[in-house]
């Protein structure tokens, strides 16, 4: 699919909520994903889109890379952007990044795609890197999700396990049940339920439809 019509895609399913995406995010960076990542690391986001988690993280270096010339506009200044397709990172040096993120990324990919950007990710990762993932899982949300036109491969919390265990990770940590699938469901959007959501594990198993995988490479 052309950058044209992805963009048209995404203006029609994310304008509506982009104000409120920035402040989840802000949130999920702070509240959650931050502890995983050291103030001093190089993180590079695989794939990052509007760029909102690379822009509320806090480290060192930050670098995204994303087809998508637009994501320019989205990147802060302190972000480096690298344009080039997530399975031939050529612009990115080998053993340079301590932390790797991507998130609603995989299932836009074909599964012979998805071992290529997983193979090219263990490459620029340091010894003992790690690679965070969010991603929706198809076991809690297969009745939506075929709804969006550009997801192409469906993969849940075991299967992205074996396909990362076969290619140089060891998963580490597994949520199968995180956040709710997408913005657009009927939850409230309110950013103080998004900080009780996250401090109460229950209502994950409850609503959460995305994974949340944190794999090392060894």
């Amino acid at each position: 699919m052309d950058n044209f019509n992805l963009n048209k895609i995404y203006q029609r399913r994310f304008n509506a909520d982009i104000e409120f995406r920035k402040k989840m995010w802000w949130i999920l960076c702070n509240d959650f994903f931050q502890k995983y990542i050291p103030i001093d690391a190089v993180v590079v986001e695989v794939g990052a889109g509007y760029c909102e988690f690379i822009n509320n993280i806090k480290a060192k270096r930050k670098l995204v890379l994303d087809l998508n010339p637009d994501v320019k506009k989205f990147a802060n200044n302190d972000v480096e952007v690298f344009l080039s397709s997530s399975t031939n990172m050529v612009q990115i040096k080998d053993n340079s990044c301590d932390v790797a993120f991507t998130s609603n990324f995989f299932e836009h990919l074909s599964k012979e795609e998805i071992v290529k950007t997983i193979k090219e990710i263990y490459r620029v990762l340091k010894a003992g890197g790690r690679l965070l993932i969010l991603q929706p899982n198809i076991r809690f949300c297969y009745k939506d999700y075929w709804n969006f036109f550009d997801h192409i491969t469906p993969l849940d919390d075991k299967s992205l396990t074996e396909v990362l265990e076969t290619n140089g990770f060891k998963v580490i940590e597994c949520k199968p049940k995180f956040l709710p699938y997408t913005t657009k469901s009927k939850l409230p959007k309110a950013i103080f339920l998004i900080k009780l959501y996250l401090r109460i594990p229950v209502l994950h198993y409850i609503f959460g439809k995305q994974a949340f995988i944190c794999a090392q490479k060894i």
